[in-house]
């Protein structure tokens, strides 16, 4: 959400520096005289800065500087990039045929860009060897090495051991600067 600004009437401020609507510094003036001269030239006079001593305010249309304010933010949302994390779920008993299905799914979801969570449940007395858990998800990391990279290596996490997998970096994303012979 985006902070409100005052305008006109909502200014409280004594003095004011007010800059004109061609961007052009008019001066420290007391807050009247900076309304009479916006309103002389049909224009609000806005507060873009009132923390500064004394606020900054700007002669400007308010309408059309809300509503680039807005297409801004709008323009700056869709150019953000959302990491989804997905989450595969197995146990340490999985078989052969469920591993490679899960591996079918860690292909699919990190090739869309999305890192994956590998998950590994104990229960009862699957707890007591934490260790085939780990030799699963190293098997599983081997496996999908091809396409996807160990971001977080297996970790223990109340009785489940986890790791996340995410998608290569790119390779046109990071080059190296040629080296220069001397």
């Amino acid at each position: 959400m985006l902070p409100e600004v005052r305008v006109n009437e909502q200014i409280v401020a004594r003095e004011v520096r007010v800059i004109g609507n061609d961007g052009q510094q008019i001066g420290i003036l007391p807050l009247e005289v900076a309304r009479d001269v916006a309103r002389t030239k049909n224009l609000d006079l806005v507060e873009i800065a009132s923390t500064a001593t004394p606020p900054v305010c700007r002669v400007m249309d308010h309408g059309k500087f809300m509503f680039e304010r807005q297409k801004r933010e709008r323009d700056r949302r869709k150019s953000q990039t959302r990491i989804e994390v997905k989450e595969i779920r197995l146990s340490p008993r999985t078989g052969q045929h469920d591993v490679d299905i899960a591996l079918g799914k860690i292909r699919r979801f990190v090739g869309e860009g999305a890192k994956v969570k590998v998950r590994i449940r104990f229960r009862g007395r699957e707890r007591q060897n934490p260790a085939v858990g780990i030799e699963l998800l190293q098997r599983i990391a081997g496996s999908a090495a091809e396409f996807a990279k160990v971001e977080t290596e297996p970790a223990p996490e109340g009785n489940t051991i986890f790791m996340t997998l995410s998608p290569p970096p790119r390779k046109g994303a990071a080059k190296a600067a040629p080296a220069r012979e001397s």
